[in-house]
């Protein structure tokens, strides 16, 4: 059985769109920034002054205290899920003068601008980035719920070894920890769509590196057929280290969004490339839905490197990524369930 005559086609495919995202990390980085706008700025700043912008009063500026303004923190008056997500004086001035500003913006005719490194999307309740939060929220149950699967597959449904009662399937433990990377980054993700801080940027971007750099482990150690404990830790070694020292810089030195980008894009490249190549030089009974996971990966890395403008206020670039993101975690799990299968009843028939 040789190799199919459309995989050419598909590898072209597959480097095209690599090109594509690679470019579009360039175009992204030349986004306009709204908050250099003189009319956004002059916004805030009256907004910070009067409490108030047009008709719809700022409570967070001022509290009043006997009819008159006191200045007093406002995290001693407002409710705990208020003063965790830190919306002050501030923060909210500038949300609503992002609004009001692209509101004018509509009326001219004038495309979206960022304000502070983010598209003005627009908050419903508490959440800062609805559509974003609720994809993420539904990303990590499609993650969990293939992760039980597999754990169900292994220790329920196929053979263990009798003498020590563990796995045929040689990387189990691998996907184990690839499970809980996944399920730990994704809940960041979803807590960092709903409430944007400090604090919650940089637990998101260490645990989206944290997990892209374990995937980039888990790809070349399966597509290159690593059994052996030598083997696997000379090339975990330095992705690990490099990982960490990536993410305490981001900690601890300068939170460089542009930099994480292209260190999260670089990482998510290789590994795509890496599956797609061993599916297309390999008989795996997956080996389609590797390579649908890879090219699906391109297009959400395309996607989030392009950075499209938002649509009717809650739709941008980012949250499409993330629709892209439910379908592939479904496929990458079915992928495992099956790769460990076959290895299991290849590695049974030897044995007997």
């Amino acid at each position: 059985m040789g190799l199919p005559g459309r995989t050419p086609w598909l590898l072209l495919l597959l480097l095209l769109l690599l090109g594509l995202a690679s470019a579009a990390v360039a175009v992204a980085a030349e986004a306009s920034e709204g908050d250099a706008d003189p009319l956004y700025k002059a916004c805030v700043e009256e907004c910070q002054k009067t409490g108030s912008l047009k008709d719809t009063s700022i409570k967070h500026c001022v509290v009043p205290t006997d009819g008159k303004p006191a200045v007093k923190s406002w995290y001693t008056h407002e409710p705990l899920y208020l003063q965790w997500k830190e919306w002050n004086c501030k923060s909210e001035c500038r949300y609503h003068c992002m609004m009001e500003r692209e509101n004018e913006r509509t009326e001219l005719g004038l495309p979206p601008v960022k304000y502070h490194g983010k598209w003005p999307l627009k908050r419903a309740s508490v959440f800062q980035e609805p559509l974003s939060a609720a994809l993420s929220a539904f990303t990590l149950v499609v993650q969990f719920n293939g992760w039980l699967s597999f754990f169900l597959l292994l220790y329920y449904k196929l053979p263990l070894r009798p003498e020590t009662h563990k796995t045929y399937y040689e990387y189990t433990g691998l996907w184990h920890i690839y499970g809980l990377l996944a399920m730990n980054s994704w809940f960041w993700t979803a807590i960092y769509h709903s409430c944007d801080t400090i604090w919650t940027e940089k637990l998101h971007f260490s645990s989206a590196a944290a997990f892209l750099g374990y995937s980039l482990i888990l790809a070349i150690l399966r597509t290159s057929n690593l059994r052996d404990e030598a083997s696997r830790v000379m090339v975990a070694a330095p992705i690990l280290a490099f990982v960490t020292t990536h993410i305490l810089y981001l900690n601890f030195y300068q939170l460089d969004k542009g930099l994480n980008m292209k260190v999260c894009t670089v990482i998510s490249i290789v590994q795509f490339l890496l599956w797609a190549l061993w599916a297309v030089m390999t008989r795996h009974p997956s080996r389609l839905k590797i390579i649908f996971f890879a090219i699906g990966g391109v297009v959400s890395v395309f996607l989030e490197a392009y950075d499209i403008p938002p649509r009717w206020g809650y739709v941008d670039g980012r949250a499409i990524c993330l629709a892209v993101a439910i379908p592939l975690s479904y496929l990458w799990w079915s992928f495992a369930k099956e790769d460990a299968e076959m290895r299991t009843s290849a590695i049974t028939k030897k044995t007997r």
